[in-house]
């Protein structure tokens, strides 16, 4: 069976990529909202077992389709550690001590290490011109976004968290990669048994930090999870897995550079800030990164 090939992006692949950026963009503020009350293990468990429930019936629905070996079965579980469990931790952690849009500017340096994966990893999705100047456009992008008032807002004592951060940011990249090479489970119900395992795993780990106080959770947290559990893990995990295997985790990933864009935009629409004149040249660069990555070289074939 010959291995599957990406195809270049159509503009629902766009539009699903700009939606779904826009959801994690949004996901910074609902943990900033309910970390300080749930503890960032707990806040992962619970968006994650929210999700898996969400997924649950309709993969029930199709049919689950279950590893068939002791190496599938340990791929999914790093899957679920490294796309899942330990990125969640670390952003909700990082989000005790940095603000959510410092958060959301870090996890940008995301594409430029999954183009470097997709390239080790994959036949198909391998280094081209065109991929280089858009994630150059990007990463410049981001740049003015962070600037130096952004890194100057950041204490010394947050380096840890910003560490974190980009940790998750790793963890990504990896993951990314490693989602194309299962080839055996449709995306869905793929995702339903990566946040099932996810979910065994946080709620494992919170058990060994004990149970947090339910009952004196507001209700503005609790939506924040239910809004987290919703989209940024349930809908968005499906999404995140068909576009992977659909357009390659390194165009995927270029996706990634709106976030702070977003992230920044969100801050002002629901907390009055103002948007400084470099966020909209940001923009500029990041959907002339998109663009420009998604230009097909003039002697790449189509696969067979």
């Amino acid at each position: 069976m010959a291995p599957h090939s990406i195809r270049k992006p159509t503009p629902l692949d766009l539009s699903l990529m700009l939606f779904l950026t826009l959801i994690w963009a949004s996901s910074f503020i609902a943990i900033k909202v309910a970390v300080l009350e749930t503890g960032p293990v707990w806040l992962a468990a619970m968006r994650v077992a929210i999700g898996f429930l969400v997924l649950l019936p309709w993969t029930l629905y199709r049919g689950i389709i279950l590893p068939t070996s002791a190496k599938s079965l340990a791929n999914l579980l790093i899957i679920s550690l490294l796309n899942v469990s330990i990125p969640f931790m670390l952003i909700s952690w990082a989000e005790l001590t940095i603000s959510a849009g410092i958060a959301s500017l870090l996890l940008g340096t995301g594409p430029l290490l999954s183009l470097i994966f997709s390239h080790l990893t994959t036949h198909d999705d391998k280094f081209n011109t065109f991929k280089v100047i858009g994630i150059i456009l990007g990463f410049s992008g981001i740049a003015l976004v962070v600037g130096h008032e952004a890194l100057q807002s950041v204490g010394t004592g947050a380096v840890l968290s910003m560490v974190a951060v980009l940790g998750a940011s790793l963890c990504y990249a990896i993951s990314g990669a490693m989602i194309r090479q299962v080839k055996d489970i449709p995306p869905t119900r793929l995702a339903t048994l990566i946040l099932g395992f996810a979910t065994i795993e946080l709620i494992g780990l919170g058990l060994l930090e004990g149970v947090p106080e339910l009952a004196s959770i507001s209700g503005e947290a609790w939506l924040s999870l239910l809004f987290l559990g919703l989209l940024p893990t349930g809908l968005a995990t499906i999404l995140r897995y068909r576009l992977i295997w659909a357009i390659g985790a390194s165009f995927f990933s270029l996706g990634m550079n709106l976030i702070p864009v977003f992230g920044v935009i969100l801050g002002a629409l629901l907390l009055s800030e103002q948007v400084a004149l470099t966020t909209w040249i940001a923009l500029v660069l990041i959907l002339s990164g998109l663009m420009v990555a998604r230009t097909a070289p003039k002697d790449e074939t189509k696969p067979d």
